[in-house]
Formats: structure tokens, sequence, C-alpha cells
């Protein structure tokens, strides 16, 4: 059985994707690799939390506040 990440950081990274019709493929490449398919795989099974750098890159990727993925 697949393991799901419940985080509200990944959630909210799944909503940017859906609303703007990203994979994550698109983001790796976006982010010149350095946030790679394997590790947005990873973080969506929960095997791995993003660094708080790879998540500023994606939060510039989608030109939202890193605190846009921080549940308040």
């Amino acid at each position: 059985m697949e393991k799901v990440n419940t985080s509200y950081a990944y959630k909210q990274f799944e909503k940017l994707c859906n609303e703007r019709k990203v994979t994550p493929y698109q983001v790796s490449v976006g982010t010149d690799g350095k946030v790679s398919t394997t590790v947005l795989t990873q973080w969506k099974n929960g095997e791995y939390n993003l660094k708080v750098e790879k998540l500023l890159m994606i939060a510039n990727f989608f030109d939202v506040p890193v605190t846009y993925f921080i549940e308040v």
C-alpha cells in the first residue's frame, strides 16, 4: 500500500500543481533540477521532509511566499 504525505506543506504543493496544471516534473525542470522528481516523489510518499531551501525553490517557482506552505 502506497504511503501518502498528509503534511500541510505537501497538500499546499498538490493544490498549486492542480490549480496551475503543473506536474512535479515541470516543477523539477523549473527549479533547474535542484528539486528532483525523486525528492518530490519521496515527499509525496512521506519518506522525505523537504529542507527549507528546497521549499523556497518551490515557492519561487510558483511565485508564492514560502509561508504559503506553513500552517499557522
